[in-house]
């Protein structure tokens, strides 16, 4: 039985959505932490909505936050619980995903995952494996998880914009070649952008590479 996440919205700017954006936040936030980038993105998108579901977890490392799942050199987890946290969590993304089709009656084409760190993991691991597929994946200062099971296991390739930070403390900025490497290797259409002198963050020089990319998508 999968978990409903606790999520805030925005509405379309222009009234009608016809197209829906997900923030998936990163490991120990919560959905607040993205659902601001809505409002310079909105004038952009007026007919895009805009979600942000809280992380089905208390944080482990933060107790005023969430997380998708542990992260052992973090928590002080083991790997078989973060393997478990991911299964689980997945599948709760993926039912949200769905309600979110569903309540803002688009298609899957029309829909867009935008995850920061571990929500750039989930997003890279979760999208793939959808047999609707989305629109597309910006993934921010994360990396991708499982690579080795990527190919076998993706059932859709969705474009993905691949952002980092080269100066990122926290996920290494050599995660994105990684990451990008596996996902150029298993058919996925892959775009990169640095964002110089940035540690772990969104620059504005990343979020400008992530609304061109879903305009870009959306046909301008």
């Amino acid at each position: 039985m999968t978990r409903a996440l606790k999520a805030g919205r925005v509405p379309a700017r222009s009234g009608r959505a016809t197209s829906a954006l997900v923030f998936l936040h990163g490991y120990g936030a919560d959905g607040n932490d993205l659902l601001g980038l809505a409002e310079p993105l909105a004038p952009h998108l007026p007919e895009t909505a805009f979600h942000a579901p809280d992380a089905p977890e208390p944080c482990a490392g933060n107790p005023f936050g969430r997380q998708w799942f542990p992260i052992p050199w973090l928590d002080g987890s083991s790997e078989a619980q973060a393997a478990a946290g991911l299964a689980a969590a997945a599948a709760d993304l993926d039912a949200f995903l769905d309600g979110v089709l569903t309540a803002e009656g688009i298609a899957p084409a029309r829909l867009f995952l935008f995850g920061f760190s571990q929500g750039a993991m989930m997003a890279l691991h979760v999208a793939p494996r959808r047999a609707g597929g989305v629109g597309g994946i910006v993934a921010c200062s994360g990396r991708l998880l499982v690579p080795e099971r990527l190919a076998a296991e993706a059932v859709s390739r969705p474009p993905v914009l691949l952002m980092h930070g080269d100066q990122d403390q926290m996920v290494p900025f050599e995660d994105m070649g990684k990451a990008g490497r596996a996902l150029d290797a298993a058919g996925f259409e892959v775009l990169a952008h640095v964002m110089r002198g940035t540690g772990h963050g969104i620059a504005p020089d990343g979020l400008g590479a992530a609304l061109a990319f879903v305009r870009d998508r959306l046909g301008g």
